[in-house]
C-alpha cells in the first residue's frame, strides 16, 4: 500500500512542480512586461518635463499625460495578474505542502513499526526463534531473505523521510517568499493607483486650462490640417511617380516590380509586426485613424500614421532596407523622407536635418536624420507606411513593446 501512495505522491508532486514552473513562466513574462511599463512611463515624464520647461501648455503635453495614464492603467492591470498568478503559484505550494504533511505521517507510522519489528530481533538469538518458528522450510527462508533486508529498507525509509521534510522546507521557504513578493505587489499596485489618480487631477486641469484657448486651438488644428493635406498629397504624388506606368515588350504601359523589388516586397511583408521602431526610443503619443480632438468637443481629427514622442535631438532610423526615392519639405522646418521596399513605401517626417540622398540605399536601423524639437520641446516623429497607393496601420507594422 505504502509503494502505490508513494508513485501516487511522486506523480502528484510532478505535476505540481510542472504547474509552478508554467506559473512561474507566465510570472516572469508579466513582471518583465512591468518593467517595461514602468520604463516607458519614466521616459514619459522626462519628456513632459521637456515641455514644462517651456512654461507653456499645450496640446503635446495633454497628450504626452494622456499616454502616461493609458501606461500607469496598464500597469495597474498588470500588478493585478501577477498577483492573480501568485495567488495560484500560493495555493499550488499550499496544496503540496498539505500532502508531503499527510505522506509524512504514514511515512513515520510504518517507520516506527518496521524499527520496533527491527528492535525485537536485533540479537542472534530472536532471529533464530524467529527463523524457527516458520511453518515450512520455504516460509523459513522468505523470513530469512526478510531479515537480510529490513535493515536496508529502514535505512531506505529514513532516507526518504529525510528528503521529504527537505523538500517540504524548501516549499515553506518558497511560500514564505511568495507571501513577501505578494505584499510588495499589493503595495505598488496602490501607490501606482494614487500616482493614477493624481496624474488624471493634473490631466483634467490641463484640458480645463486649454479649453479656455478654443480659438487659438481652432487655428491650430487648421494649420495642422493643412499641413497634413499637403504632405499627403505629396506622398501621392510621389509613390505615383516612382510607380508611374512604363513601356513593356508587349507596347502596353505598366509597372512590373523588378525581381530583385519583388523579393524585398516579399520580406516586407513577412515582417510584419517585426519592424524595429523608426526612433530608438519613444512613445506613441498619437495612434492611426480617426479621434475625438483632446479639448474641442465634437471635433475629431484624422492621423494617416502615428506620432512618436521622443527626446531632444533624437535620431529617425529606417525600419527595413530599401531605396530613399524622396526628400521634400513640408515646412522651414519639417522635412520628409520617403523610402521605397519594393511595392511598400515608409515615410519619415518632422526632421529638421537630413542625412540621406535620395537615390541611396539603405538599411534596416540605418539613420535618416534628427527629429524637429519645437520651442514648446515637442520632439515628435511622424512615421507613416504604404503599400502602393494605399495606406496602412504602422502600428500593425512595428514591433509592439
Amino acid at each position: 500500500m505504502h509503494i502505490s501512495l508513494t508513485k501516487y505522491g511522486i506523480l502528484f508532486l510532478l505535476i505540481s512542480v510542472s504547474l509552478l514552473l508554467k506559473s512561474q513562466t507566465t510570472r516572469q513574462q508579466l513582471e518583465e512586461k512591468r518593467k517595461q511599463l514602468e520604463s516607458e512611463i519614466s521616459y514619459t515624464n522626462k519628456l513632459i518635463q521637456q515641455t514644462q520647461d517651456s512654461k507653456k501648455n499645450n496640446l503635446y503635453e495633454l497628450s504626452l499625460l494622456n499616454t502616461k495614464i493609458n501606461k500607469r492603467s496598464a500597469l495597474v492591470a498588470t500588478l493585478k495578474s501577477e498577483m492573480y498568478a501568485l495567488d495560484g503559484d500560493i495555493e499550488s505550494t499550499d496544496r503540496s505542502i498539505v500532502y508531503l504533511d499527510r505522506e509524512l505521517k504514514q511515512l513515520k507510522q510504518e517507520y516506527v513499526k518496521l524499527a520496533y519489528f527491527a528492535f525485537k530481533h536485533k540479537n542472534a538469538y530472536d532471529k533464530l526463534i524467529y527463523l524457527f518458528s516458520a511453518e515450512d522450510l520455504n516460509q523459513a527462508y522468505q523470513r530469512l531473505r526478510y531479515l537480510d533486508q529490513l535493515s536496508e529498507f529502514i535505512r531506505s525509509e529514513a532516507e526518504e523521510i529525510k528528503q521529504l521534510m527537505k523538500t517540504k522546507e524548501q516549499l515553506l521557504n518558497d511560500l514564505s517568499k511568495q507571501k513577501a513578493e505578494k505584499k510588495q505587489l499589493l503595495e505598488n499596485e496602490n501607490l501606482q493607483l494614487s500616482k493614477l489618480e493624481v496624474e488624471q487631477i493634473g490631466k483634467d486641469k490641463l484640458k480645463a486650462e486649454l479649453s479656455k484657448r478654443e480659438r487659438e486651438l481652432k487655428k491650430s488644428l487648421k494649420a495642422k490640417e493643412q499641413e497634413s493635406e499637403n504632405l499627403n498629397k505629396k506622398i501621392k504624388e510621389i509613390i505615383a511617380s516612382v510607380t508611374k506606368p512604363k513601356p513593356s515588350v508587349t507596347g502596353k504601359n505598366t509597372y512590373e516590380l523588378t525581381p530583385e523589388e519583388t523579393i524585398l516586397s516579399e520580406s516586407f511583408a513577412a515582417n510584419k509586426g517585426k519592424l524595429p521602431w523608426p526612433i530608438e526610443r519613444g512613445v506613441i503619443s498619437e495612434t492611426y485613424g480617426v479621434h475625438q480632438h483632446p479639448v474641442l468637443k465634437n471635433v475629431k481629427t484624422k492621423n494617416n500614421g502615428i506620432d512618436i514622442a521622443t527626446a531632444e535631438n533624437s535620431e529617425a532610423r529606417c525600419v527595413f532596407g530599401g531605396e530613399v526615392v524622396s526628400i521634400t519639405s513640408i515646412t522651414a522646418s519639417n522635412k520628409a523622407v520617403i523610402v521605397k521596399h519594393g511595392e511598400y513605401f515608409t515615410v519619415y517626417t518632422n526632421l529638421e536635418e537630413v542625412f540621406v540622398r535620395k537615390g541611396d540605399k539603405i538599411d534596416t536601423k540605418q539613420v535618416i536624420g534628427r527629429v524637429h524639437t519645437n520651442m514648446e520641446g515637442k520632439t515628435e516623429l511622424h512615421f507613416q507606411v504604404w503599400k502602393g497607393k494605399l495606406i496602412q496601420n504602422p502600428s500593425q507594422w512595428i514591433i509592439n513593446k
